[in-house]
């Protein structure tokens, strides 16, 4: 996945130390209740939409381009399904990050579906029986935002 500008800029200053970071995570569902998938480039799994929060982004907004951006659909957000803070994470090159996933329940509501090939190999809808196995708290995520309305799920 690229690498935000204003990351590439914080990491010069701060090297490969721990970053807490805001994160936004998209939930699409049709409605089939067929779930949107793509196909990360950087890893080659199966995943929802999302990215990291730009300065000065609000995170609906944020969570909109990242679905536009990674999988060509539009989408209208319609609650915020939970909020997550994930465990630190290294990546290949060193940097060290922890997550604060803000996930989103989100319906289409058009763009054409296309993978990207800088962020997504590919993008399918899943039927809930055909979801591919991915990390468990990708499925966790799902899980909630499945969920009928009330407040987002958090950790106690």
């Amino acid at each position: 996945m690229p690498v935000p500008d204003f990351l590439l800029k914080l990491r010069q200053h701060v090297g490969h130390g721990l970053l807490p970071l805001v994160g936004v995570s998209a939930v699409v569902l049709d409605d089939d209740g067929r779930l949107l998938l793509h196909r990360r480039s950087d890893d080659g799994r199966w995943g929802v939409p999302g990215g990291i929060l730009e300065p000065e982004e609000q995170p609906a907004q944020a969570v909109v381009r990242e679905v536009r951006e990674e999988t060509g659909v539009e989408v209208e957000v319609e609650r915020l399904s939970s909020v997550v803070g994930q465990e630190p994470y290294t990546y290949p090159n060193g940097d060290r990050v922890q997550i604060l996933d803000l996930a989103f329940r989100c319906r289409p509501v058009g763009g054409e579906l296309r993978a990207d090939d800088d962020e997504s190999l590919e993008v399918a809808w899943f039927a809930p029986e055909e979801v591919p196995r991915m990390a468990e708290r990708i499925h966790e995520r799902i899980g909630w935002a499945r969920e009928p309305g009330g407040p987002p799920h958090f950790e106690r």
